[in-house]
């Protein structure tokens, strides 16, 4: 699996080397090539309502007792929010500070601006709730195909005797989706290729700096964060830090050559068991963080939906922004085996703010490398909230010695 990755990974290169190319020597020739961007635009949008219905409904429906859970599910929950939270904000301070995607002048076709359509509180709140989960679905309404799948997996929870079929039927879905998402990547390096083209053919090379801009705002981004808030929390909860780094350290790894949670889930699991943290917390908290627990991927999303917002020359207002914070607060729950998650994500987010999904194309050739860090602090972060309901818990084992 990690060869065919490197080998997507490197098509997509070619991809952009070849896009930049053309774009450069033959920016007419270039600027002709939407289509081929627009075409792996639409097969990306197909993705997103079937699968954030899918893995939210497993997610919750298959989560949902919390009486056997106890305290800590609840714990966890709140946990899981508040840091994401913070991390969503955070990125939306950097990007609004440093502007990388100012002069990029991204071009969308028919864009709305949003900020021409202020929109009431009220407004906004009735139109959170959907008339037809199919019309949402249809119209990429995201955070409705969102708010209509939380309620349905609450109802699903409610259900005794058939609410095993509906979540196997469920299950069935995400894992096509997630194959779906597969065939789709294939189709990736001719879609970026075609993005890159455009943008230089029609623009130049002046908006490869604003890429730069962005990889740089993000590494800054993950530093500030784990400094501001992973730190922090260590201290508040006394978790040895030095320890705590010496155990995550061969995850860690993992999940920045891979650029996959997934391939580090076994061993991250194995490293804070043999840190302390009791089997029974290390087995809820880890994978259901997994879904839940995104620190890495919050950080991205909102810096770079407000990036394609800025290369679109869009104004959003700080309440938008906010809007903006909210919705992904929600769609970056229950996605996390996904590949590309973030890139699915933040498709539905820029459809239901009417931004150019465009952006998304160009921001596909830089992924990888947004990747190593976003995943690397998202596999640390879930090790982290182990050890903090553990500590929360009073059930983590100071000095423990794991068996030979």
């Amino acid at each position: 699996m990690p060869k065919k990755k490197n080998r997507l990974t490197l098509y997509i290169f070619i991809g952009m080397g070849l896009g930049l190319l053309i774009g450069t020597i033959f920016p007419n020739i270039g600027a002709q090539l939407r289509p081929l961007s627009l075409i792996f635009i639409r097969m990306i949008k197909s993705i997103i309502a079937p699968l954030i219905f899918a893995t939210i409904v497993v997610g919750i429906a298959g989560h949902s007792d919390l009486k056997a859970v106890g305290r800590m599910g609840l714990k966890a929950l709140v946990y899981f929010e508040v840091v994401t939270t913070l991390a969503l904000f955070i990125g939306l301070t950097f990007v609004n500070i440093v502007r990388p995607g100012v002069g990029v002048a991204l071009k969308g076709g028919e864009v709305p601006g949003i900020a021409s359509q202020p929109q009431k509180f009220g407004d906004v709140l009735i139109h959170v709730f959907p008339q037809s989960f199919f019309q949402a679905a249809a119209e990429g309404q995201v955070l409705q195909v969102v708010v209509f799948s939380i309620l349905f997996a609450f109802a699903l929870s409610m259900v005794h005797h058939k609410k095993k079929a509906i979540l196997d039927l469920c299950e069935s879905l995400a894992e096509t989706m997630f194959k779906f998402t597969a065939i789709v990547m294939r189709y990736a390096p001719i879609g970026v290729g075609a993005a890159i083209a455009v943008a230089v053919g029609s623009k130049g090379l002046p908006v490869l700096i604003n890429l730069g801009m962005l990889i740089l705002t993000f590494y800054a981004c993950a530093i500030f964060f784990v400094l501001v808030i992973f730190v922090p929390v260590m201290l508040i909860f006394k978790v040895p830090i030095k320890r705590f780094l010496q155990a995550v350290k061969e995850p860690a790894l993992i999940a920045f050559s891979t650029t996959s949670s997934e391939a580090a889930l076994p061993k991250a699991m194995q490293a804070m068991e043999g840190f302390g943290v009791p089997r029974e917390i290390v087995a809820f908290i880890i994978p259901t963080g997994y879904s839940f627990n995104l620190d890495g991927t919050s950080l991205y999303l909102s810096l770079a939906s407000v990036f394609v917002a800025q290369a679109a020359g869009i104004h959003m207002t700080l309440g938008q922004q906010f809007v903006m914070v909210f919705t992904l607060m929600l769609t970056s729950k229950g996605v996390a085996g996904v590949p590309r998650a973030a890139l699915v994500i933040l498709a539905g987010t820029l459809a239901q703010f009417n931004l150019p999904l465009e952006g998304i194309a160009i921001l596909l050739g830089i992924d990888e490398l947004v990747d190593m860090v976003r995943t690397t602090v998202n596999v640390v972060g879930n090790c982290l909230a182990s050890v903090v309901i553990a500590k929360w818990e009073g059930k983590f084992i100071e000095n423990y010695i794991p068996e030979p």
